[in-house]
């Protein structure tokens, strides 16, 4: 039976306040042979120390090593039965067993509907296999408990979720296709009423249980896409080495979760809002030597919109990106829904390819929230529209007066082939974008250095564009 979670009114985890790279030689001697300079903090210390006691805390899930097969459930494998209910009931089974690895076989199984994880079991796709979801939209019903853009609600099911679980992954070397295109993929452009509907519900702060989006005809339902793969409340995550391709809207999503390692994965799904992992109002996560081709942000870290984000209050903190490869949309980015706050971030070692902003801090001045405390380093790009953006006018429409704070940036060791704007900072008066230490960064070509406003304790140091220094020497507030 499908793992339905109806409304709770004590639910525990919400409804409580709270082209290769060719550099110019002279920039390239210098950014090889520049000493420290602004990578210390004021005190002398390593900006980037912390970032060890986080790794230490991340750890792989474990779980039993006892294997179900699908197949000894009623699975099929033809790619024409649906083997959702068998891939389901080995799930069940598992975790009545205390734990262990559902694996599929070699083939192509079709699920005519979500599949729901528990603890203790792995979902394991391994590299001849290809698990596709049905295009049908109606079969993601019932609704469960979900966060939808920043704002929580009972939406359709996503096609792989969790809810609540403690050891619990996806893993192997095949492919999963959310075969989105036919189906979800078409509800986009239909959203519009249902998602202003729910920010509404937000803003007024409507029980959660009574936020109850469905089905409907052609002229009247709800059309908010779900998540491909979502982990809702979950403990000790796994998320290894699959492929996953054509998603309806976020691929990954990390809703509430505490200690998570996401690696290896290949994520080339190019439909916009496709962002590749969502890190959501979740604490000590990993993702690393991953691939990105994404139709939006290939990672990005959000702890919720507005007011149902207030009320949640969870931030999302001590996150790792690195050694990843990216391309599509943006690349590295935070925000735009990050009322419960940002903090700790650090990514670095990652390559990307042709992007629009390849390090992106996005929000509004309806937000409020904090992004703090963000180290990156060791960045190739290619191209990119903009290559570091701070940004506080991100589609608001609430009246503007709970703008964000944005303090304590480290930005180092970045390098691009060509870009359009090299930094673009905009704050504003009431809260100007703070300590922000920018070096060692050189693009080859730019059209534009610097479109900055509203700021404090900007600095750059050893900044190049067409073989030339940039220098900010602006005030730290506009006038």
């Amino acid at each position: 039976m499908m793992n339905n979670h109806p409304p709770q009114d004590n639910d525990p985890t919400t409804d409580v306040p709270r082209g290769p790279l060719v550099v110019v030689c002279i920039a390239a001697v210098l950014l090889l042979t520049a000493s420290p300079g602004l990578s210390a903090d004021a005190d002398g210390s390593d900006p980037w120390a912390p970032m060890s006691a986080v790794l230490e805390r991340i750890g792989r899930p474990q779980i039993p090593d006892a294997v179900y097969d699908p197949t000894e459930f009623g699975a099929v494998g033809d790619g024409r039965t649906d083997d959702r209910a068998a891939i389901q009931a080995a799930i069940d089974q598992a975790n009545a067993d205390g734990g262990g690895i559902v694996r599929l076989g070699d083939g192509l199984w079709f699920s005519h509907g979500p599949v729901h994880l528990k603890s203790n079991v792995f979902l394991d796709v391994p590299e001849n296999a290809r698990l596709l979801f049905t295009d049908d939209t109606d079969a993601y019903l019932p609704q469960v408990r979900t966060r939808w853009e920043g704002t929580e609600v009972y939406n359709y099911s996503p096609f792989i979720y969790a809810y609540q679980a403690i050891n619990v992954g996806v893993t192997g070397k095949g492919v999963i296709d959310g075969n989105a295109a036919d189906g979800f993929g078409r509800w986009r452009g239909r959203q519009g009423d249902s998602q202003r509907r729910l920010r509404e519900m937000g803003a007024a702060g409507k029980p959660v249980r009574e936020r109850l989006f469905g089905p409907g005809d052609d002229t009247q339902g709800d059309y908010l896409r779900p998540s491909m793969i979502q982990f809702y409340g979950c403990q000790n995550v796994l998320i290894r080495d699959v492929t996953i391709v054509d998603s309806p809207m976020w691929v990954n999503h990390l809703v509430y979760c505490h200690n998570v390692i996401v690696s290896g994965l290949t994520v080339d799904s190019r439909r916009l809002n496709n962002d590749g992992v969502a890190v959501d109002s979740s604490v000590n996560v990993l993702i690393e030597n991953c691939v990105f081709r994404t139709g939006d942000d290939s990672v990005v870290v959000k702890s919720g919109r507005d007011r149902d984000g207030w009320r949640v209050g969870r931030p999302s903190e001590n996150v790792i990106v690195r050694h990843n490869q990216m391309s599509g949309h943006n690349a590295l980015a935070v925000g735009s829904e990050m009322s419960g706050g940002v903090r700790n971030i650090y990514m670095h070692d990652n390559e990307l390819g042709r992007v629009r902003s390849a390090i992106y801090f996005k929000s509004n001045l309806d937000r409020g929230g904090a992004i703090e405390n963000v180290r990156v380093r060791d960045i190739n790009v290619d191209r990119a529209d903009r290559l570091i953006r701070f940004r506080t006018d991100y589609h608001g429409y609430r009246g503007g007066d709970r703008p964000p704070l944005y303090r304590d940036f480290l930005i180092e060791n970045v390098r691009a082939t060509r870009v359009g704007t090299l930094i673009q900072a905009t704050g504003v008066t009431a809260s100007p974008i703070r300590d922000v230490r920018i070096s060692n960064v050189i693009a080859d070509e730019a059209e534009r250095e610097l479109d900055v406003s509203y700021v404090e304790n900007f600095t750059l140091k050893e900044v190049y564009a067409n073989g030339e220094p940039v220098e900010y020497s602006g005030p730290d507030r506009d006038q």
